[in-house]
């Protein structure tokens, strides 16, 4: 099992010590650097900037969002970072949520599933460097009747192949996902839960496209904070806010994902009483709310040996890259939780 690192969204007054941390995380081993983006920064930039500022670690985005850029422009972005990277990047996809796309982007958010599908069909066609076309319900490419021709990507990719993934949490998706990606970008994974709510769908993508899951990267992201195993419950708190706007404030009561997930894993009236106190403006009210089992069970907690177990659970349930979103009050600490990870990952004999 291989560890990243995620970044999250630039802009957070965090800037120059994500760079730090990324330039740690190259210089320790760590395979990948994901960076995110919502309605604020772009990930394509923040990945150019750290790609030009590293030497070993790929960049990853997790995500760009399909509303935000048509399919073409998506592969000339991949294309472009992974030439200036040296064959560093890592394309990672997904459809965001309604809330953004439409209120942000003015993209109607129906059919997601098809619009995917359609929209990895393009991206890949194209960074082929054969002239695109495509006619699908979504895209036509070229547009009939107009001055519009096939013509082909001028950018020469570093690899013939850029992995490509999809930031997936319903079923359904994680079908398509194993189906038709090279990997699937995961939140609040828990170890425990991994098979029967994201490995089960994935397979059976897999199998839907005559494959298995030899070399289908599995990537969840888990935040981590390093401590004395007493201080687990301390540690804990620190992500309760996070947990609570995710499980209670995403999206709408109706298409809250995460909030689905909650209850997939056993929480069906906890996740019901966070969201109920999180949108009626109780942001407090719903981060008591969480359950300490949920946070403890999706996040990298207390002492080196006991991360070392947690981690040794989450490759056994079939993760082959993890991906740490390490927490602290100042740049020192989070240095120290990414030196912390690399010594789980060897303790749990798994480096």
């Amino acid at each position: 099992m291989q560890l990243g690192i995620n970044l999250g969204y630039w802009g957070a007054g965090m800037d120059a010590d994500n760079l730090a941390v990324a330039k740690e995380a190259d210089r320790l081993g760590y395979a990948v650097c994901w960076a995110a983006e919502a309605y604020g920064s772009d990930a394509a930039t923040v990945l150019t900037w750290v790609a030009a500022q590293t030497e070993r670690i790929d960049v990853g985005s997790a995500i760009f969002q399909i509303p935000a850029r048509q399919p073409a422009m998506t592969a000339m972005t991949a294309a472009t970072l992974d030439s200036l990277s040296g064959g560093r990047f890592r394309l990672g996809l997904g459809v965001s949520g309604p809330q953004v796309s439409e209120g942000w982007y003015g993209v109607k958010f129906d059919k997601p599933l098809a619009r995917t599908r359609e929209y990895v069909e393009i991206v890949r066609k194209a960074m082929t460097r054969e002239r695109l076309s495509y006619e699908g319900e979504h895209w036509t490419l070229p547009l009939p009747g107009g001055p519009g021709k096939p013509i082909k990507l001028t950018v020469h990719p570093q690899r013939e192949h850029i992995p490509l993934y999809i930031a997936a949490i319903g079923p359904k998706n994680l079908e398509q996902t194993g189906e038709i990606a090279d990997g699937a970008l995961l939140i609040f994974p828990a170890a425990e839960h991994l098979e029967e709510t994201a490995l089960r769908h994935l397979r059976a993508g897999r199998e839907k496209a005559g494959k298995t899951m030899e070399g289908f990267d599995v990537v969840p992201t888990v935040p981590l904070a390093v401590g004395a195993d007493d201080q687990v419950d301390a540690l804990a708190d620190m992500f309760r806010p996070y947990t609570a706007l995710y499980v209670g404030g995403m999206g709408s009561r109706k298409q809250n994902f995460y909030n689905q997930l909650a209850r997939r894993m056993g929480y069906e009236k906890e996740a019901a009483e966070i969201q109920d106190k999180y949108l009626a403006g109780d942001k407090e009210g719903a981060a008591a709310a969480v359950p300490r089992q949920l946070i403890d069970s999706t996040t990298l907690l207390g002492s080196v040996d006991r991360i070392a177990d947690r981690m040794q659970a989450y490759a056994a349930a079939g993760v082959t890259t993890l991906t740490l979103s390490p927490a602290g009050f100042t740049l020192e600490d989070r240095i120290a939780a990414l030196r912390a990870g690399t010594e789980a990952l060897e303790r749990a004999g798994l480096a």
